[in-house]
């Protein structure tokens, strides 16, 4: 790759890169190929590292069925987007064992073309858990696991038994992830709505106001702390669980923030639409007020939210209208790894928001080092994994389902203009995709 400006020491820098196999095998000016290797001219392009999506649900079993988007669907539209590397989940039944649902998981994972790691649920305590985090810890590489405090009737820990996680994972140098939202309270609002015959889709932010997450995450901040284990809260969505992150992280506490990006652009004013269009941002949480966007935006800014990931689970449509009468049976989720780094590049990068250091954190660098993926990748530098977006900040797209390669045929982004797109992504050294 020659003559384009590479994303390297924290700022731009017009060089040449070399890739041999899957690595970058040299950076440097005037690097000679001595015609025994292609050579891409990259003049008016940015070179920076793939993008890394640290919280993706594909191939993910629901009532409603898989959502729509397998390993292979899914990593398509990752790689279009630039992002080079997932890390989605192992989330066993109850009554089995985490160890074989990660087996099982990772062969799922097969068709992926692209990097996958795996944060592991850990859905209720037994005898055996502490011997099969520590087994996964130890044997299986597995550093992060993820509890939820919602969903108590599936998947959901009570306090006392993500209490005895998070000392096992802490103990042996892993990290906690939390899905963050008070339970009973959701549990009892959407029961309340619904015997008031409140269905609509314009009822599922309602019950699961910022109060429900807020608490939960000053909660999961107490316990990680008692516990002495590292913290990393995935899809902050408000504006007072932000305050409670913050302080803790001034305290010195181990705490990382992730957002997305429907959380950033998006507001709940759109549930107030019939129920097809409506439907498509059912997620949790919910959209929220607009003032939570720019507290969002600002504690990107400062450092306080170190991650962006998506929560990319699309459903189509026909999925979506199990919920036609009841907003509880709506499937959550909404796709948007696709569009993740384009839209923090428009909306953030040049409209100031954020800088480009930053971009490349949110959308990387920070992610690699959280997980471990680090200097393996998230960084352009000789040795590392050639997993590169050739970055094209001029090109100009409006976001369509009809266009877009998930699988599915809803987007919570339609009718966006996006500047800034990938015009090459390099996987471990294999030129993906060309726009």
């Amino acid at each position: 790759m020659q003559n384009g400006q590479l994303f390297l020491n924290d700022h731009l820098v017009e060089a040449d890169l070399l890739i041999i196999g899957s690595k970058i095998e040299k950076i440097g000016k005037n690097i000679s190929s001595d015609g025994m290797f292609q050579t891409i001219d990259c003049s008016g392009l940015q070179i920076s590292p793939g993008g890394i999506d640290p919280h993706v649900h594909l191939h993910l079993p629901t009532p409603a069925g898989f959502s729509a988007d397998d390993f292979e669907t899914g990593s398509k539209a990752a790689i279009a987007g630039g992002t080079t590397s997932l890390i989605d989940f192992v989330t066993p039944q109850r009554g089995q064992s985490i160890v074989e649902a990660l087996q099982l998981r990772r062969q799922e994972v097969a068709n992926s073309l692209c990097d996958v790691k795996l944060h592991v649920s850990p859905v209720e305590w037994t005898d055996q858990t502490e011997h099969e985090i520590i087994q996964c810890i130890k044997k299986e590489g597995i550093k992060s696991f993820k509890v939820y405090m919602a969903y108590q009737s599936t998947i959901g820990l009570k306090d006392e038994d993500i209490f005895k996680v998070m000392k096992v994972v802490g103990k042996h140098e892993g990290i906690v992830t939390m899905h963050c939202e008070v339970d009973s309270i959701i549990e009892k609002n959407r029961k309340q709505f619904l015997s008031e015959g409140k269905t609509a889709p314009k009822y599922h932010p309602l019950s699961r106001p910022n109060a429900v997450e807020a608490g939960a995450v000053k909660k999961a901040i107490e316990l990680a702390d008692k516990a002495d284990c590292p913290l990393y809260i995935v899809h902050v969505s408000t504006h007072e669980a932000l305050d409670h992150i913050h302080k803790a992280q001034s305290k010195g506490q181990p705490v990382y923030a992730e957002t997305c990006p429907q959380y950033l652009l998006l507001e709940d004013s759109l549930y107030d639409q019939p129920f097809d269009q409506a439907c498509k941002y059912v997620m949790s949480p919910p959209l929220r007020k607009k003032e939570n966007r720019k507290a969002l935006w600002q504690a990107i800014a400062e450092g306080i939210i170190q991650t962006v990931g998506t929560d990319h689970c699309p459903f189509t449509l026909d999925q979506k209208r199990m919920g036609l009468n009841d907003f509880t049976k709506i499937p959550n989720g909404a796709g948007g790894v696709e569009y993740r780094m384009s839209l923090l590049y428009t909306f953030g990068v040049l409209e100031n928001r954020i800088t480009l250091q930053k971009f490349v954190d949110v959308t990387s660098t920070n992610a690699a080092k959280i997980f471990g993926w680090y200097p393996q990748k998230g960084i352009i530098q000789e040795g590392s994994d050639a997993d590169l977006v050739i970055w094209d900040p001029d090109a100009k797209q409006t976001i369509t389902s009809k266009t877009h390669h998930q699988n599915c045929d809803l987007n919570i982004y339609e009718g966006l203009e996006v500047q800034g797109l990938p015009k090459y992504t390099y996987v471990t050294g294999t030129q993906m995709t060309r726009i």
